[in-house]
């Protein structure tokens, strides 16, 4: 799909992508303070998955699935130092932690381990917000 989008369109997806991340961040927050961790921290890992689909879209990279949004970052953006190994670091962290919460029984994650993570996951929605407002 995302192959025939006009260059436009394809903008106006990457600008939908990255509200979509600051939302689910707000989410997050909303969510955790209902006392639902496990369910915040999936909102945190998907911020960061649409801030990191929008990157991968404005940059012509096709990946759309977790497992490719995650090989894409790693090789184009980390390995080629245009994004600092922190953000792969903290992107991994929040997949691990979504997975866990999500399909391992008897995890639980807990406000220690969101409050944790929160800073993370919003810097690494501004640092990738920047990178793609930047190459636009």
């Amino acid at each position: 799909m995302t192959e025939t989008l006009d260059p436009q369109s394809r903008r106006d997806l990457v600008n939908y992508r990255l509200g979509r991340a600051s939302a689910t961040l707000k989410e997050a927050d909303y969510i955790a303070a209902g006392g639902y961790y496990n369910a915040a921290m999936n909102r945190l890992y998907y911020a960061c998955f649409y801030a990191a689909s929008a990157l991968m879209l404005q940059s012509g990279f096709d990946a759309s699935t977790h497992k490719g949004i995650r090989n894409m970052l790693g090789q184009k953006f980390i390995q080629t130092g245009l994004l600092p190994a922190k953000y792969g670091r903290i992107y991994s962290q929040l997949f691990q932690n979504r997975q866990a919460g999500d399909y391992e029984d008897f995890v639980y994650c807990d406000r220690d381990l969101f409050e944790l993570s929160r800073p993370d996951a919003e810097e690494f929605v501004s640092v990738i917000s920047s990178m793609v407002i930047s190459e636009a």
